[in-house]
């Protein structure tokens, strides 16, 4: 194909097919979806993946994409299989971040699902590569929760050990949906110490305890800027104190305390911009924490 799935195949989308995949594809099925309307959801495993972990902030703009993609990044420099699935339909952050907005429309298997694209060894799916450059995508919740089932389950991921879901903010239809319809081993909440920040991630974490999901813990992002000219370390968005208070309150681990990388706004992920600086250097060690908390063990 020469051009976008979202476009030429705009035939065969419908509500019940809203990413345009050929009718060969595997997908839920009506009988599927109809229990989740009768409330009663069956949770099912992504083929081929071992251990799904979502990322979420339930705000927008502490960092949470970046976050992602550098633990996957970190995750596959140890020597794990890894992959990165965007389930943000209306603001996908992952191609910009693994260098792919540019790379095209992803190729089909036979059965008719997506392929994976790879960047840097990390397996990448985002709604991004179905997309024109710049379209919106204006849908309703029952075309917005049909393109995550597919999402989740027409991805013809290679084996992976870990498959991490950037989540959108809030905790709305997408983060409903996801938590219903897949086993996921845990999640990670990402957050800055600003109080408007630790409100909502507070939400997302009573979101998860709800849906019975495992909160691995909590990244603090941004929250200290090492000023190369002075030599001072200056904490941006205040101390740490609330956010140390909601790990208490919550009885949640401290994964990280990831600093502000002057290079982010620039460059790559910080994993592959400056992989020996303290943003990345920190990042590494949450990887190593989630290996722990999983049950990885060493790599392959």
């Amino acid at each position: 194909m020469n051009r976008r799935l979202f476009s030429s195949l705009r035939a065969l989308r419908n509500h019940d097919n809203p990413l345009g995949l050929p009718k060969a594809g595997k997908s839920p099925g009506p009988n599927f979806v109809n229990r989740m309307q009768r409330g009663l959801p069956e949770r099912r495993k992504i083929q081929n993946v071992k251990h799904v972990v979502a990322i979420s902030s339930a705000k927008g703009g502490v960092g949470k994409s970046t976050i992602a993609a550098n633990l996957a990044l970190a995750l596959a420099r140890k020597g794990h299989r890894t992959g990165i699935l965007d389930t943000d339909l209306y603001g996908p952050s992952i191609p910009t971040l693994f260098n792919l907005a540019d790379a095209g429309d992803p190729d089909l298997d036979k059965d008719g699902r997506l392929i994976p694209l790879p960047s840097s060894g990390v397996q990448t799916m985002s709604m991004g590569y179905l997309t024109p450059p710049g379209a919106a995508v204006v849908w309703r919740g029952p075309m917005l929760q049909k393109a995550i089932q597919q999402l989740l389950h027409s991805v013809a991921w290679s084996p992976l050990d870990v498959l991490f879901l950037d989540l959108p903010p809030g905790t709305g239809d997408i983060q409903l949906t996801i938590t219903q319809q897949i086993h996921l081993a845990g999640s990670v909440i990402v957050t800055t110490p600003q109080k408007l920040a630790l409100e909502d991630a507070a939400k997302g974490v009573e979101m998860f305890n709800k849906s019975g999901v495992r909160v691995l813990g909590l990244v603090s992002n941004m929250s200290r800027f090492a000023c190369p000219g002075c030599g001072g370390v200056h904490r941006l968005f205040g101390s740490e104190e609330g956010i140390k208070a909601m790990c208490e309150k919550q009885e949640l681990a401290m994964l990280g305390d990831v600093p502000l990388d002057v290079g982010m706004g620039e460059e790559s992920p910080s994993i592959l911009a400056n992989p020996h600086g303290p943003a990345a250097s920190e990042l590494s060690a949450i990887a190593d924490n989630i290996v722990g908390l999983l049950g990885l063990g060493d790599a392959r």
